[in-house]
């Protein structure tokens, strides 16, 4: 996990640390949580430890930025794909800290900052109403349930790029009433042993939504369950692929950047 990601929608990932806590239906199979446990990890709860990371690993983003710098193609940064950096713990703070040092040595990533906690976003970043060009702050919207609790504080946080992640989709999601301040959505389906299968209709609407809004939309995945004729058929992740209604969408927001 780190340059070159497997994640469809960024180039790299990177984390300050790894572990959490459960907060919502999203959470159930964690897929973070799956990994960490496969490799003999336990992390995961609030009095569980956090797995931190030495010098060589807060490094990397620095020769992606010089990277990027020599090309002048500029690169997006996933933080975090194995934890979530507004879980409000103060032995997490000294690692935040040096996250938001390190962001700010990196303008040429574009950073982006997916979490379940929007409640807590303002109190645990440095920036108050100057957020920085190359920071995103996205929000997690798996079901109708917590697009009302976490979008309605997303859209007032002063971030220059906000986007929604409604993967794994559980259910179908209106979103019309906040996408005037929405830049972009991501949509995808749940993937592993236990994955929920996410319908069809639930999918297109969403997109449906964003084509009206002029929004950009990115459909990442089907998961383990794909529509085939009116039923949903459980297959191979990659078998059942990303198409939607027969095409890709790799759509992503239009930034200050290009």
């Amino acid at each position: 996990m780190g340059k070159d990601s497997g994640i469809e929608w960024t180039h790299h990932t990177f984390n300050p640390w790894w572990g959490c806590v459960k907060v919502s239906d999203a959470c159930t199979h964690c897929y973070a949580e799956t990994w960490a446990k496969r490799i003999g990890q336990t992390l995961w709860g609030l009095n569980a430890p956090r797995r931190f990371f030495g010098d060589s690993h807060w490094s990397e983003p620095i020769r992606w930025n010089a990277q990027a710098t020599r090309t002048g193609v500029r690169r997006r940064v996933f933080c975090s794909s194995m934890a979530d950096v507004f879980e409000d713990r103060r032995d997490l703070d000294v690692h935040r800290a040096r996250l938001w040092e390190l962001i700010d040595a990196t303008p040429m990533l574009d950073w982006l900052l997916l979490t379940k906690r929007t409640d807590r976003v303002e109190a645990l970043v440095p920036w108050g109403d100057t957020w920085p060009e190359h920071v995103w702050l996205g929000s997690t919207a798996e079901s109708q349930k917590w697009a009302d609790i976490r979008v309605a504080r997303l859209v007032k946080i002063p971030a220059k790029v906000r986007f929604l992640s409604c993967e794994p989709l559980l259910g179908r999601v209106d979103l019309s009433l906040w996408l005037p301040e929405i830049d972009w959505v991501i949509a995808g389906g749940e993937s592993g042993g236990n994955a929920r299968p996410m319908q069809l209709e639930w999918a297109r609407a969403l997109r449906d939504q964003c084509q009206a809004a002029a929004v950009p939309f990115h459909f990442k995945q089907w998961g383990n369950w794909r529509p085939e004729g009116d039923a949903m058929e459980r297959m191979n992740k990659k078998e059942a692929g990303r198409e939607l209604d027969g095409r890709t969408w790799d759509e992503y927001p239009v930034t200050m950047h290009g």
